[in-house]
């Protein structure tokens, strides 16, 4: 019998979701991942069967150049999760995969990224910088500020390229990885290349953001513009105004504009990184590797730029393998299929 993290790709059937049944999904998530796998107590199953809309009171700490906001849920001396989200979306993306897998025994640790939410900067003149180095450098100062030795790291958009960099480049803290859309890891240098139109296309608000008038008017539009290229990315997602609010609020960051728009034009190099991660961005453009235990997943009405799976695969060297989840997923998968995502991570962390 082949084991369940051969080099294979594997299709999982999820029902489309409406707001209207977010607290029917909720219940169901966790009974889905209690029958076939047998994860979860009745108890537990009864504790977690109503979906949350938001988190528990969040806490804060110093790490690296930052204090930052996280949400926390599970066993403080579970083994731990650690939870990324994307642009422009924030930590309610795990809101309910966070109890799913506590209730699984795992110590899950969900931050703002920096520009999200109530993490700040701990000065002022601390460049507002987006690439991708520094994002994966905070989580590593979070870490050590925790006292984390080491975690499986799980991400999806900005967090899925994250996540990503810490198994190529520290292996040593990332136990094992969950990535969705798979390797993600930027080339300034070859994102100069173009694309076919329609490719190009998709990649409308990044050209957007390049010019001083995207700037301005995601600055004065944010909330519009953030619930646009959610509609964009999940186009069979019907989420409902007070799932959005709850994620919209965190973009109230007073350096949120500063650091979207720096990510973006960093990536086509017209916006130059700090030359403290000049060595990191150097290992990076040689596409890295990932030898930890690995699972990818792709949703089949993802509507955001990704790559085909066949792509990337001969990245992971270790232990691999790729879920595709159909029913309507879009890009924001764990929020989508919080259930589907939970196991993911409670497989690979088995590994």
């Amino acid at each position: 019998m082949p084991s369940p993290l051969a080099r294979q790709e594997r299709s999982f059937k999820m029902e489309p979701i409406d707001a209207g049944r977010r607290r029917l999904f909720g219940a169901a998530a966790v009974a889905g991942l209690a029958m076939p796998f047998g994860l979860l107590a009745p108890q537990a199953r009864a504790q977690a069967a109503a979906s949350r809309s938001s988190f528990a009171a969040l806490k804060q700490v110093n790490a690296g150049v930052l204090n930052v906001g996280y949400a926390e849920d599970g066993p403080a001396d579970g083994p731990v999760v650690i939870c990324l989200h994307g642009w422009p979306y924030d930590i309610h993306t795990y809101v309910d995969v966070a109890p799913l897998l506590a209730q699984a025994g795992y110590r899950v640790i969900v931050p703002y990224l920096r520009g999200y939410g109530s993490t700040r900067f701990l000065s002022h003149d601390t460049p507002r910088n987006g690439q991708q180095a520094a994002l994966a450098v905070d989580v590593i100062s979070l870490m050590d500020a925790l006292g984390i030795e080491r975690a499986v790291m799980a991400g999806c958009d900005w967090g899925a390229r994250t996540a990503c960099i810490l198994g190529a480049l520290w292996p040593e803290r990332c136990k094992a990885l969950v990535s969705v859309s798979g390797y993600l890891v930027a080339n300034p240098k070859t994102a100069l290349q173009p694309l076919p139109p329609q490719a190009e296309l998709q990649w409308w608000y990044q050209y957007y953001l390049a010019t001083e008038r995207g700037r301005l008017g995601y600055e004065k539009n944010t909330r519009a513009f953030a619930k646009l290229i959610w509609q964009q990315a999940s186009p069979q997602w019907h989420f409902s105004d007070a799932t959005f609010e709850c994620s919209a609020r965190a973009l109230d960051n007073p350096d949120h504009v500063a650091i979207a728009v720096h990510n973006y034009r960093w990536r086509l190099a017209l916006a130059p990184g700090e030359a403290r991660y000049d060595g990191i961005e150097a290992r990076l453009t040689a596409a890295p590797a990932i030898t930890v235990p690995t699972i990818t997943l792709e949703g089949d009405a993802n509507g955001a730029p990704h790559p085909d799976p066949a792509s990337y695969a001969k990245r992971f060297i270790g232990r691999y393998e790729h879920r595709q989840l159909s029913g309507g997923v879009g890009h924001n998968l764990p929020q989508e299929a919080p259930q589907a995502f939970a196991q993911a991570v409670i497989d690979i962390a088995k590994a």
